[in-house]
């Protein structure tokens, strides 16, 4: 068998059509087949290689780090410098209340921590979610994921989750006292790049604040600079009680985290101890990569450089196929009329040298999140083949 039938036979399938691309090698914002052909990467791993695919000093990091040790012990039964140097990085770029990292091996792990530290700290069990959300794929994270046809196969799910329409004013209303957290992404990603007002997030964020419910915000797409800023609240002049991470967390490497204020994490040390638990969460080789990846975000100035980048994009991505634009940052949905036509255009992207996808939630949109790395050129030739497959 060739590494496609043994790929198609013995791993595991998540869809009827995978793109089933055989990568041989990655470097800055482009990926090699196996034939050497070269495909300009537009989708970042899902927002994941924000600082490129194999970034000299993130590899230097994984190779020393490789050189001390691999997993040793459970999540935090031991001092590890990875972990303790990364988690004294992140703290130092958020505000004030965030000062205590959970580290996880996911995305999905940290709502799932975070959903349950809300619980043991307000002591109350209901959780508002809004529609068009996407949290995860665990059973916590789907039991909030904002679609019925994701949630129906897998049900019963947790019980007490209230779903509301994301920006709107009159939600607000459902959270009350007994609300124990309301978790919101910062900006929706698999809606297609869905971005609420300043005024609905400030307005969000007294509300939980008036009720006692923790304000939980997912920016495991929208963190390190994917919006042009850092963090993605820092758009909105508000900050959360619990806030979510993953993707480009890691630098390429698998890692997620929740970060609160230690008096709230605190909940997790006692009645039950271990109340939270983990045995490869903050892997040192992954937390060295992420603090690489972090310092090579600020260092290298790749957050100033988005707008100019985003600007380029819209600029050219101009077609009468093209029905909208919708952006936040590097970071953008291409709407066109249906999903067929869209399926199509990815198709094309693809034979030409182009990597896009579409969104969950928004499947008539073309998906951009490419390498805040990526250079001007890159961003010319993938917009003049988006507008050749649109022709």
């Amino acid at each position: 068998m060739n590494q496609r039938e043994i790929f198609l036979r013995h791993i595991a399938q998540t869809s009827l059509s995978p793109m089933a691309l055989e990568i041989n090698r990655a470097d800055g914002c482009c990926l090699y087949d196996k034939d050497g052909k070269e495909y300009i990467d537009l989708v970042g791993g899902i927002s994941v290689a924000n600082t490129g695919h194999r970034h000299p000093k993130i590899i230097a990091a994984i190779q020393q780090q490789l050189e001390a040790y691999l997993h040793i012990m459970v999540y935090g039964e031991f001092i590890e410098s990875p972990q303790v140097q990364y988690a004294k990085l992140l703290t130092e770029h958020l505000p004030e209340n965030l000062n205590s990292v959970y580290f996880t091996n996911s995305g999905a792990e940290a709502v799932e921590g975070a959903m349950k530290l809300a619980k043991r700290v307000t002591n109350r069990s209901q959780i508002i979610a809004f529609n068009q959300s996407y949290h995860g794929s665990t059973q916590g994270a789907l039991s909030i994921i904002g679609d019925e046809y994701w949630r129906n196969a897998f049900r019963p799910l947790l019980p007490d989750i209230l779903h509301a329409d994301y920006n709107s004013f009159d939600a607000l209303n459902f959270i009350t006292e007994k609300t124990a957290c309301v978790i919101a992404e910062t900006v929706q990603a698999e809606a297609g790049i869905n971005a609420p007002s300043k005024e609905w997030m400030q307005a969000l964020q007294k509300k939980c604040k008036d009720t006692g419910a923790l304000l939980i915000l997912d920016e495991i797409q929208t963190g390190f600079g994917r919006t042009g800023k850092l963090w993605g609240f820092e758009h909105f002049d508000i900050f959360p009680d619990v806030i979510l991470l993953g993707k480009a967390l890691g630098g390429g490497m698998p890692l997620g985290a929740f970060i609160a204020d230690k008096k709230l994490m605190d909940a997790f040390t006692d009645h039950p101890v271990l109340g939270h638990i983990t045995t490869f969460g903050g892997h040192p080789v992954s937390c060295a990569a992420g603090k690489a990846a972090m310092k090579v975000l600020t260092e290298e100035k790749l957050i100033e450089k988005v707008s100019q980048k985003e600007n380029l994009f819209t600029s050219l991505l101009v077609h009468p196929k093209i029905k909208a634009v919708r952006l936040f940052g590097l970071w953008m949905a291409v709407e066109f009329d249906s999903f067929e036509t869209n399926k199509k255009i990815i198709d094309t992207c693809i034979q030409n040298g182009v990597l896009t996808d579409w969104f969950l939630f928004a499947a008539n949109c073309l998906r951009i999140s490419p390498p805040l790395t990526i250079a001007e050129k890159e961003i010319e030739k993938a917009c003049s083949i988006i507008l050749a497959a649109c022709n």
